[in-house]
């Protein structure tokens, strides 16, 4: 057998009925449209329309919530940091914030808010970090290894009011 020799199995694939083609063809005149009314006309879109009764998706209730003042924060890890550090992207002597980061490209975009310090890795040498947020792990590895986190936009403390 050769390439050129390969068929479809007979009635595998069946023969498009040519539609308006007169009469006697089965699919004359109105091509099996019926008459007038809405889907016998072209870009019919009733998707949804469930015949007068309550469609589906007005008879469940809504959910979810789209919060429009919501911040987004670029998440920078003590391991990215460190990687960056050791393959010169970054000087770990000058202050690390987001115009440094940006320069170093390890920030795309200008939608971030800020910057948030993850605790994911661990940092070996002194560091003088400021950024908009930091977990608590991250702060304390900083610390350890002799550098600094300062914080731009503290959390206020629920428990201090009280």
């Amino acid at each position: 057998m050769n390439l050129n020799e390969l068929r479809d199995n007979v009635g595998a694939r069946y023969r498009k009925k040519r539609l308006g083609r007169g009469i006697g063809s089965g699919k004359g005149k109105t091509s099996g449209k019926g008459v007038k009314g809405q889907l016998a006309r072209s870009g019919v879109a009733i998707n949804g329309f469930e015949g007068g009764q309550l469609p589906i998706y007005r008879r469940l209730p809504k959910r979810g919530f789209k919060n429009i003042f919501r911040k987004e924060y670029a998440e920078i890890t003590l391991e990215t940091l460190s990687k960056a550090i050791e393959n010169g992207k970054i000087s770990s002597s000058s202050v690390i914030d987001q115009e440094a980061l940006r320069a170093a490209k390890m920030i795309k975009g200008h939608k971030y808010a800020g910057i948030r310090l993850l605790a994911q890795g661990e940092v070996k040498t002194a560091l003088n970090i400021v950024v908009a947020g930091a977990s608590v792990a991250a702060v304390e590895a900083v610390k350890k290894a002799g550098g600094s986190v300062t914080i731009l936009n503290p959390v206020r403390d629920a428990s201090a009011d009280a």
